[in-house]
């Protein structure tokens, strides 16, 4: 018997996340890909989306369920920890098990039998390239997501759904003019961004921000250029002497393949370490080679150029059209202050995350001539 969805936006959604998992599969057989997870039909797509959607509404002692279903069949799962029964897939069986799955990296792994019904095998921690993956991250919020290929570092969303709220990622927003690095790398699948690279390290530092929820600004300055002082009112709050240069340390490290959990670890714990700083009142400065300058510090209106009038607004959603607005109509104080810095420091870039979970990526854009506001909350999930 097949599972029939109830859930009006999982039927909706489904065809251009197929789509999407096609593309990607055939992009990692050209690539030289083997062991791949298959591509999942509409059929798959639409009941697991369903079946998750109904249990993020259940709770399990008090606490609404979290929970990664990973769409594999066990044989390629790495190791996994495999059930002696086949369990029925059901919002019921979600909720009762997402206590023991909660914790990052583990997935509910599910596969479908001889009948078309969705069986919930085990768990696992390791999963394939192009492995349809999907996380309640809270209620009514689902994300749609996959490892990029051959790659490290988080995962690529393909579709957000909140309630009946369907944001589907443009993939063609990557080819955009003046797209910045860390938004191409959390679109594009194929980008061979590695864990030792800046905008994968920059990629881990906006999740981790968004993560604490404090809200906060990280700005990003050019290495040997100090004009982003012009910008800041001294004396600065919490400078950093001589700069924190952990990070860049990391990366410049040659990891063998036995060592390479022990250094994640050590990069997981430095990246909290350095976004949870943004907690602090005020804006955290680092470079382009990922040194801690300082934090705490307060932006303003440089001596060298005016107040910013304008800016640009998309989100990389399909169906989003740009809008050209003043920056207070944008949000609070941090993020017009992100904007001003970034339109006196136009070879800055400015992250800004709000408690409310909203972040957006503030650069220059010299072919529009004006500052670009990306929304990227729908990356980051």
């Amino acid at each position: 018997m097949t599972y029939r969805s109830t859930y009006q936006a999982a039927a909706t959604v489904a065809p251009a996340i197929e789509s999407h998992f096609e593309r990607l599969l055939q992009a990692a057989l050209l690539q030289g890909g083997d062991e791949l997870a298959p591509a999942p039909s509409i059929g798959v797509i639409s009941s697991v989306i369903d079946v998750a959607f109904w249990a993020s509404l259940r709770k399990e002692e008090s606490r609404s369920p979290k929970i990664s279903l990973a769409y594999l069949p066990p044989q390629l799962a790495g190791q996994p920890l495999v059930f002696q029964e086949r369990i029925l897939l059901t919002p019921y069986v979600l909720t009762k098990l997402a206590p023991a799955v909660e914790r990052s990296g583990i997935h509910l792994g599910i596969w479908d039998d001889e009948n078309g019904d969705l069986y919930v095998w085990g768990t696992t921690r390791s999963i394939p390239d192009c492995c349809f993956v999907l996380e309640v991250i809270e209620p009514g919020l689902l994300v749609v997501k996959h490892r990029r290929i051959k790659g490290f570092g988080k995962f690529i969303n393909v579709a957000v759904l909140k309630g009946d709220e369907i944001k589907i990622i443009d993939e063609d927003s990557k080819s955009l003019p003046d797209c910045p690095a860390m938004l191409t790398s959390l679109i594009d699948y194929n980008s061979p961004t590695g864990w030792n690279d800046s905008v994968n390290m920059l990629v881990q530092l906006a999740a981790s921000m968004r993560a604490h929820g404090h809200g906060g600004i990280l700005l990003v300055v050019p290495k040997d250029n100090d004009t982003w002082r012009d910008s800041i009112i001294h004396p600065i709050t919490y400078p950093v002497t001589p700069a924190f240069d952990e990070l860049r340390k990391l990366m410049e490290q040659k990891v063998s393949g036995h060592d390479l959990v022990h250094w994640q670890e050590e990069v997981n714990r430095t990246v909290e370490n350095v976004a949870g700083l943004t907690a602090v009142d005020g804006a955290t400065i680092i470079n382009d080679e990922m040194e801690l300058l300082a934090f705490g510090a307060k932006i303003g209106l440089s001596s060298n150029g005016g107040s910013v009038e304008q800016m640009l607004v998309t989100e990389p959603v399909i169906g989003n059209i740009g809008m050209v607005i003043h920056p207070s109509q944008n949000g609070g104080t941090r993020h017009l202050s992100a904007a001003q810095f970034v339109f006196n420091q136009r070879d800055a870039v400015a992250l800004v995350s709000s408690q409310d979970g909203r972040f957006t990526v503030f650069s220059w854009s010299p072919c529009e001539g004006i500052v670009h506001a990306h929304y990227v909350d729908a990356l980051l999930l």
